[in-house]
């Protein structure tokens, strides 16, 4: 090797040392990051450096940090996080309760008979896949608004319901949410103690404040009716009043008719507007005019109330997100720009709605054959739940030698049950026993077989006796 060349390399050499010398130098004050900055401490381990050390030269290389640092890790959903733990157990004997989706009795999901008969007819037809107008396919917010209100109803022969296709349930929850953030600011939703895990959430998304009304009586694993009844009163004037229009979602407990009239009564003399949830027409009690008969009711007083619809659960539809959101006002007039505010507030969320499910409901709905077909699809799923409902009372009030009162279950109504365990007996379920459920004591029955309600009795009265 040349003097020349020699020479030439340590030249290099001493700049690249120099170079990282003086990087490590200003590392060790401070780092720019966006609009703050870092300490460095020579003294202690620095996590945006990595050194290694040959003889007195420290060699140093950055690394860069992410934008996004300040993001933190966000908690699993309550309820689809069950789903995500039953799938990690292995044990043969878990059961998984927590979401609410249908299951026949060898706990395997169902896809109705009438939903392939209206998919087929789709492929027959041909039909295309061209976006939708903003509102929706219009056959299916016909069908969806005569189902709900009744196609006789006067509010829709005189044209007083906006309806506008919505993301399933959540999504036509989120769409009002925005209109009263938008059109009522500063008012209040109440909602029932307990609720759906999810109605919180949107209208905190929403910017809508809320408060809660009492509703379950742990003493008695019924309605507090006199609770209920004294918060409403309580709240400010011209509130909305979040309602389960049947099959309270947790606990399966819902108003009697008698109920429904002084509940209505109340929010009449209280200027408040009724914003029903149904997530379970037909589904619940097997009869689709049986379960829209709160909402109804509250319809033939005159009112003006808002409706969100939900075909997960009745058609069995969970994921096409296919739901409506219909807003009943007092004239045609005033609904014609209700929804064209509606229209106006779906464009930057999510522009138009998706036309698959949306035509599944249309053509079943508005078909006489697949309508009837559906209805005794309907009625069998409904009887399989009220049958696992039946045989898992009978097993705890077979085993339970305490004479403890179980026929709270048989009062309640719906795909779930509210247990009346609390968290450490509901972690009891999960940890000894395997059954996946929501930490609030709900059960889904509709994923619960005849042939395990022994089993869960079993859990349920160990949990109740044994954890307190």
């Amino acid at each position: 090797m040349t003097s020349t060349s020699t020479s030439t390399m340590l030249s290099l050499a001493s700049a690249s040392l120099t170079a990282s010398l003086s990087v490590h130098e200003n590392l060790k004050g401070r780092l720019k990051l966006g609009g703050g900055s870092l300490s460095f401490n020579k003294e202690k381990a620095n996590p945006f450096i990595k050194t290694k050390s040959f003889s007195r030269i420290s060699m140093v290389a950055a690394i860069k940090v992410s934008r996004f640092e300040g993001v933190t890790m966000a908690p699993p959903d309550p309820i689809l996080g069950v789903s995500e733990a039953f799938k990690a157990d292995n044990d043969q004997k878990k059961l998984n309760l927590g979401v609410g989706a249908y299951r026949t009795e060898e706990l395997q999901p169902y896809v109705l008979n009438v939903v392939k008969k209206a998919e087929n007819l789709m492929v027959e037809r041909g039909e295309n896949k061209e976006y939708l107008p903003i509102e929706g396919l219009a056959a299916f917010n016909k069908v969806t608004a005569e189902l709900l209100f009744g196609a006789s109803n006067p509010v829709i022969k005189e044209q007083r319901v906006a309806t506008v296709q919505g993301l399933s349930g959540t999504g036509s929850l989120r769409l009002a949410a925005a209109l009263i953030e938008r059109y009522f600011p500063g008012a209040k939703v109440l909602i029932s103690s307990p609720t759906w895990g999810n109605h919180k959430n949107i209208f905190n998304d929403a910017r809508v404040p809320w408060s809660e009304y009492r509703y379950y009586d742990p003493k008695t694993v019924g309605l507090d009716f006199d609770g209920m009844i004294a918060d409403i009163k309580a709240a400010p004037e011209g509130s909305f009043v979040l309602l389960h229009g049947c099959a309270h979602n947790p606990t399966g407990i819902d108003p009697t008719p008698e109920q429904w009239e002084k509940i209505a009564d109340v929010i009449q003399e209280k200027n408040h507007i009724p914003f029903f949830d149904v997530a379970y027409q037909g589904f619940a009690s097997g009869s689709l005019d049986a379960d829209a008969g709160s909402v109804r009711l509250f319809a033939a007083r005159g009112m003006e109330l808002l409706v969100a619809q939900s075909y997960s659960k009745n058609l069995g539809l969970y994921a096409e997100r296919i739901g409506a959101i219909n807003v009943v006002c007092t004239s045609a007039d005033a609904a014609t720009r209700v929804k064209s505010q509606l229209k106006r507030l779906a464009r930057p969320m999510y522009s138009n709605p998706p036309i698959h499910g949306a035509k599944i409901v249309a053509n079943v709905v508005g078909d006489p054959t697949l309508f009837n077909e559906w209805k005794a699809e309907m009625e069998m799923m409904a009887g399989r739940i009220k049958n696992v409902r039946q045989k898992l009372y009978d097993s705890l009030t077979a085993k339970d030698k305490s004479g403890k009162d179980w026929s709270f279950i048989l009062k309640q109504i719906g795909m779930f049950s509210f247990t009346g365990l609390n968290k450490a007996q509901s972690d009891n379920m999960t940890n000894k026993w395997h059954v996946y459920m929501t930490k609030d004591g709900r059960i889904s029955l509709a994923g619960l077989s005849l042939a395990k309600c022994e089993y869960l009795a079993d859990a349920i009265i160990d949990s109740y006796h044994n954890v307190s």
